[in-house]
């Protein structure tokens, strides 16, 4: 199978399992948001290591620990997907996944406007116009909430931070992913620790199914990881721009197909702004990749002339 074919299903991949998690996490019942998050890092570590076991991949770690500044940017990273993966985690189990699906739907605009406010990134007029239009769905959507739509705000931004952190630092995703793991294990071990002394731990209370699934939690975190590194090694990064809608679709159909979240018109507009601000942020995107490719072979055939 050629390479870029396979990038493609690697990243279909990744982007399909992120975007059935919504049908993971409430399996998990009646384990906490917190309960949840403890085990997922501490289990996504148990798995992590495992793989880089089988890959004999090790030499990374030494060398690593010869550039603090990246442990510190990788441990502003841990922080950040804590808070992403533990609203999630509250968002599903509460009733809110359409919108935690608005908040990765809106994700590529908040990391151009992260590019805009602290690389110093100019943007094109047409990024622009996406950026106004999601920003007017935001405050349409506050109002039929009633309130600022705070669960996709908060994954928007501390997945957007997470991955302008990780861009800096420059470190791949299972040597990263066990680095984070491991500045979040005491934390975690310490809450779960904490949980069975005062007799509220559901590890293994509620069956070894229940517990199964609680360990699973570090492989459904591993996996699709991993494959999206997969699939950045092999594909273009337009590529992966477009495949990254998959997961927030997805999302969106599980909140409203399988757990009839209630919909009103209002809402049904606020997400039809994203979804043109996305059209057009895409399009331009395309666009200018396109021009780009092309601009090469135009300058080789005017020096032929």
């Amino acid at each position: 199978m050629p390479e870029t074919r396979r990038g493609v299903l690697y990243g279909i991949a990744a982007y399909a399992m992120w975007g059935l998690f919504p049908l993971y996490w409430p399996l998990l019942k009646p384990s906490g948001a917190l309960e949840i998050l403890a085990h997922r890092i501490a289990w996504s570590l148990v798995a992590v290591v495992a793989i880089l076991a089988v890959r004999r991949h090790w030499s990374w770690f030494r060398e690593l620990l010869r550039t603090p500044k990246k442990i510190g940017l990788l441990t502003l990273a841990a922080a950040l997907v804590t808070v992403n993966w533990g609203v999630y985690i509250y968002a599903v189990n509460t009733g809110h996944v359409v919108e935690s699906a608005l908040g990765y739907f809106i994700n590529p605009l908040v990391s151009v406007l992260f590019g805009v406010l602290l690389l110093k990134e100019r943007l094109r007029p047409w990024q622009w116009a996406a950026v106004g239009l999601g920003a007017v769905a935001v405050v349409v959507l506050t109002v039929d909430y009633g309130r600022p739509p705070w669960i996709a705000l908060a994954l928007a931004a501390s997945f957007g931070t997470y991955g302008l952190i990780k861009k800096i630092a420059g470190v791949g995703a299972a040597e990263s992913m066990t680095i984070e793991t491991l500045v979040l294990l005491l934390p975690a071990l310490g809450y779960l620790a904490y949980l069975g002394q005062q007799g509220t731990s559901t590890f293994g209370n509620w069956g070894a199914g229940h517990a199964l699934l609680l360990a699973g939690a570090g492989v459904v975190t591993a996996v699709p990881m991993l494959c999206f590194t997969a699939a950045t090694l092999r594909v273009p990064l337009t590529t992966i721009g477009l495949l990254q809608y998959i997961a927030p679709i997805l999302q969106f159909l599980c909140g409203v197909v399988v757990m009839r979240e209630v919909m009103p018109p209002s809402r049904w507009v606020g997400f039809a702004i994203i979804w043109l601000a996305l059209s057009v942020f895409t399009w331009d995107s395309l666009r200018t990749a396109t021009q780009a490719r092309r601009a090469p072979k135009q300058v080789a055939v005017q020096n032929a002339s």
